[in-house]
């Protein structure tokens, strides 16, 4: 029981962190959610967003993370 704390608390700790970037991705007007390749629907009475390509610029990001960390862990 005391490792699934242990996640629980790590995964907090990571969604603070992210959006904390968020936060201060916002402020600083990084385009991040109108990069060509997002599409937005606006209708009479809906709105559609899909981020595509940010969704495909943060992919990127973090696998280049993710391999880097793997890389230096060993």
């Amino acid at each position: 029981m005391a490792e699934l704390g242990k996640v629980l608390l790590g995964l907090g700790l990571l969604l603070v962190f992210v959006g904390g970037l968020l936060v201060f991705a916002g402020r600083t007007g990084l385009p991040l959610g109108r990069l060509p390749g997002d599409f937005v629907y606006r209708g009479k009475h809906v709105s559609v967003f899909f981020p595509l390509g940010t969704s495909i610029l943060i992919s990127i990001v973090l696998s280049v993370i993710f391999y880097l960390i793997s890389r230096f862990h060993r």
